[in-house]
């Protein structure tokens, strides 16, 4: 295996001491602040000096690199952007505090996530349509690394696919600007320019998000294997666990816990470097 680690800043001297714990027989650069640290083996206190020193680690199969991928599906709030919408959305109607409440109680896996998004939404009835294009102009920012990993993928051939529980007036145009093959999201109910406080259709949940995996590698034929997913809320796991990698981006400590593997101090373009891509690759 392959140890690929990330960081802000990483020194000399923790590559060294990574490469003693580790056993590992090489170190090779993938970018200024990503390196893969070759035929290296997990050791207990590999956690913890990675902790201390502010850097991301995963263990990736030396045959597996990003041209072996064939699908790569994200979540949208807090993975591909900056913010929860949800949240942003409910602070026109000075319901922020009470809304963001509940959205981390649920990205933590402490409440149904259907039960909880229904309570949110309701609390959003009356609201002009007019404040999604405000929350979308004004607040919406993609995460660092976003489009450095978009071009990325594109340049595999890598199929791409929006999932998010939040809302479809986001996820469409986030598939415009950035070129999704898919988008999917919760449609809220909007009535003679209001919402109404409810969502048609299909709750977009974690095992709604596992299902639209399955279906587009299935519609297109990939294995399983041939999956990377990407997400920080409880409600990610189910499609986490169902791809072949399976990433925690930022995410809440019960998804780092339970994924496979995680990056916590990088921007998104930390997938690319991940699957092993080196700068000069990127884009060529």
């Amino acid at each position: 295996m392959n140890l690929v680690v990330q960081g802000q800043k990483v020194e000399t001297r923790a590559l060294k001491d990574l490469a003693t714990l580790t056993g590992s027989e090489g170190i090779g650069r993938l970018g200024n602040n990503a390196f893969r640290l070759i035929d290296a083996k997990p050791h207990p206190d590999l956690a913890a000096y990675c902790d201390a020193h502010q850097l991301d680690f995963a263990f990736v199969p030396e045959d597996r690199h990003l041209n072996n991928f064939r699908l790569f599906v994200t979540d949208m709030d807090s993975t591909l952007i900056s913010i929860e919408c949800i949240d942003e959305i409910a602070d026109m109607q000075g319901l922020k505090t009470e809304v963001a409440t509940i959205t981390e109680a649920a990205m933590r896996g402490e409440l149904d996530f259907r039960e909880s998004l229904t309570r949110r939404v309701a609390l959003l009835e009356g609201l002009p349509e007019q404040a999604l294009a405000q929350v979308f102009k004004e607040r919406l920012r993609l995460n660092p690394g976003a489009e450095a990993m978009m071009a990325g993928l594109k340049n595999a051939g890598i199929v791409t696919v929006l999932v998010s529980g939040g809302f479809t007036y986001f996820t469409d145009r986030l598939q415009k600007q950035l070129g999704f093959d898919y988008a999917v999201a919760n449609q809220l109910e909007i009535r003679n320019g209001k919402l109404t406080g409810r969502v048609k259709g299909e709750v977009i949940d974690g095992e709604a998000k596992r299902h639209t995996l399955q279906l587009v590698r299935k519609h297109h034929g990939f294995a399983p294997e041939s999956v990377i997913a990407a997400g920080d809320g409880a409600n990610d796991l189910p499609m986490l666990h169902e791809a072949g990698i399976g990433i925690a981006y930022h995410a809440k400590p019960v998804v780092r816990q339970s994924a496979r593997q995680a990056i916590s101090t990088m921007g998104l373009d930390g997938i690319l470097y991940l699957l092993g891509v080196r700068d000069r690759e990127a884009l060529s």
